[in-house]
């Protein structure tokens, strides 16, 4: 993989380059002048036993012309070559080793310009590369930046702010509105909500009270919680994800570019077709015509051009590729690994079922409940209130509100007494009506009471979205996917639910971010794999498979991570990325394949001797400007990007 630093120095070569080549054609070509001629002469006499291997007189010309040439092959070459080197040695034969060897000929040769021209054209993909990629800011860096680093710790009377790595197990802490919990903990004082669902999986805001269970990194809700330390900072949830997240960086997929596949054979052709014409003819230029056309632009430049292009027609439709490498291969992906929330899922409960007693009517406690809801703060009141408006119920006038921990919301409506409660509340204080209840269900549950009488159960889960199983029903057939999978921190219940309804077989529930990054590692070494999902717990799952897709903006972690973003939280979006990898690889291989069968139609004529080193760089860039052209129709959007 390309360093930055190596990013770097490629895009100031091919700024050099450009200028070292411009300055030669305006003193040749322009002021007509610069033809002075330097000479430099070694004259040596070896008297020792070596003597017969090189004795007398070299000398070197050089015309003031070809000096910014010299120094576009000094300063831009070199570096270059060096560069190529590195990778020859390490045994990576791709496409640019051809070009290497053109300039080394080049060099030897004194063909100046043809050289320079090769050393454009290499640096200048290279420079188009970092274009493409742009700068993605490392994701433990982001997890870092996140993480919690103050605690409020309670001295008696006193709060005293210390960094969280001097929390000792059994410390008081106070977590302010809206701060990220610092270490696993149990809650002592004060009720809140808490956002773990990037942490755990679950959908939901979750209640907290005296004696739940708070997690580091969870983000708090309105009010401010009390919470006794149960944990170290380093032994705690979040910093368990921040070491898995280490080790999946390590070990993250290399994808082995098209261009360095493409080259692969390419380059062994390119240069037995420059030794034959060497070999046959006896004239060495021939050699080095034969390889700066050969020289393969239509893969260092012609490839990340529709990569650009792609990139492009992406941004547009609210799709960003972080990792261009993914538009190559997306289309070979033969398993998909779905999390569950807030992907398949709208990461919203919804009210599925109100089951009433006997005695009550459904829109009757409907209408009760959803009037004295809309005054409260609870994760459930949504879509309590939602599913009033969907049944056009009138709502009441409410009174005497309150909403005590433990106890749930009460209050008078059309003067009755509601209360909406636990089942634990239900069960624990009315043990003689427990048989009234139904079946627990696999989702959250809450019990109406009616003037202190059960009245019904309310039945909650996390909301499908409704083009989940029929994007997931096209994979196989449109997309040549072999296996999808739901992968889940949720229950068992809630993730069978969602495979069910959507249509996926292969199911895991209660996976920990360790678990999810274990399996997905698994599944990498059977078959090219693809990522979706949208938490922290995601992000080290994400990075572990072959492509990571992070779907919406909720966590600027899982974007890090991933590969592609989807900004905008839709399965068509998702489609559409498929659609538009295929697509430019399709006409990346267009470009590519095309200008080398153009190139290689060139080496023939430079073998033969109607193209001269300096006519046949001239040659490339036409061949170049063709497979440009091509390359760019990837960013123009086609009739349709998606398919179900």
């Amino acid at each position: 993989m390309t360093t930055k630093a190596e990013l770097k120095i490629e895009n100031s070569i091919a700024l050099l380059s450009l200028l070292g080549i411009a300055t030669y054609a305006v003193l040749r070509y322009w002021l007509d002048t610069g033809y002075e001629t330097y000479y430099w002469t070694v004259n040596s006499t070896l008297s020792t036993a070596v003597e017969t291997l090189w004795q007398g007189q070299g000398a070197v010309s050089l015309q003031q012309v070809q000096l910014p040439l010299i120094a576009v092959l000094i300063l831009g070459g070199v570096p270059l070559l060096y560069q190529l080197s590195v990778k020859l040695i390490r045994g990576d034969f791709g496409a640019d080793l051809l070009a290497g060897l053109s300039i080394v000929t080049a060099i030897c040769l004194h063909e100046y310009l043809a050289g320079s021209l090769v050393v454009l054209m290499l640096s200048g993909g290279a420079a188009l590369e970092t274009y493409a990629i742009r700068k993605a800011s490392s994701v433990l860096e982001a997890l870092a930046k996140r993480m919690p680093s103050v605690a409020h710790r309670k001295e008696g009377d006193k709060l005293i702010d210390i960094s969280t790595d001097k929390v000792n197990i059994g410390d008081s802490l106070l977590i302010l509105p809206h701060e990220l919990c610092p270490v696993d903990g149990t809650v002592l004082e004060g009720s809140s909500t808490m956002d773990e669902s990037y942490l755990t999986g679950e959908p939901y805001l979750m209640s907290k009270t005296s004696g739940s269970t708070v997690l580091s990194g969870a983000v708090n809700g309105d009010n401010a919680l009390t919470i006794r330390a149960d944990k170290l900072a380093v032994d705690s949830r979040y910093s368990k994800i921040m070491e898995v997240m280490k080790a999946s960086e390590q070990n993250r997929p290399n994808l082995r570019r098209l261009g360095d596949q493409l080259g692969a054979w390419y380059t062994p052709i390119a240069v037995v077709i420059a030794l034959l014409a060497w070999f046959i003819s006896g004239d060495v230029i021939r050699f080095l015509a034969v390889l700066v056309i050969a020289t393969p632009c239509p893969l260092l430049i012609g490839i990340p051009v529709t990569i650009i292009s792609s990139i492009s027609l992406a941004a547009r439709r609210e799709i960003i590729i972080k990792n261009p490498a993914i538009l190559e291969t997306i289309g070979l992906c033969r398993t998909a690994i779905f999390d569950k929330t807030g992907t398949l899922t709208y990461g919203r409960p919804n009210l599925i079922a109100l089951i009433p007693s006997t005695t009550h009517n459904e829109s009757e406690v409907l209408a009760l409940i959803a009037s004295l809801e809309r005054y409260s703060k609870h994760p459930l009141s949504s879509a309590i209130v939602k599913a009033g408006e969907k049944a056009n119920l009138a709502l009441l006038p409410v009174s005497h509100i309150t909403e005590l921990s433990g106890e749930g919301l009460k209050g008078v409506v059309a003067d009755q007494h509601i209360q909406i409660t636990s089942r634990k509340f239900f069960e624990a204080n009315h043990a003689d009506n427990i048989a009234q209840l139904p079946e627990t269900s696999g989702g959250l549950e809450c019990v109406v009471l009616i003037d202190d009488a059960y009245a019904a159960t309310l039945q909650f889960r996390d909301e499908v979205r409704t083009d989940s199983s029929s994007f997931i029903n096209h994979l196989q057939p449109n997309h040549l996917f072999d296996k999808v999978m739901l992968v889940s921190g949720d229950r068992e219940s809630e993730v069978r639910y969602l495979a069910e309804k959507v249509g996926i077989q292969h199911v895991f529930f209660s996976q920990s971010p360790e678990q999810k990054l274990a399996l997905v590692r698994e599944e990498t070494k059977k078959a090219k794999t693809v990522f979706l999902g949208d938490g922290i717990n995601d992000a080290p799952a994400l990075t572990a498979a072959t492509i990571g897709i992070a779907f919406g903006q909720n966590s600027d972690i899982t974007g890090e991570a991933a590969d592609a973003v989807i900004m905008d939280s839709s399965l068509l979006k998702v489609d559409e990325l498929f659609h538009i990898g295929e697509r430019m690889r399709r006409i990346a291989l267009q470009s590519a394949i095309g200008g080398m069968i153009l190139s290689v139609i060139g080496m023939v004529f430079a073998g033969l001797g109607y193209l001269s080193p300096v006519a046949g760089a001239i040659a490339q860039e036409l061949i170049d400007v063709l497979a440009v052209l091509n390359a760019l129709r990837a960013a123009i959007p086609p009739k349709s990007l998606s398919d179900f």
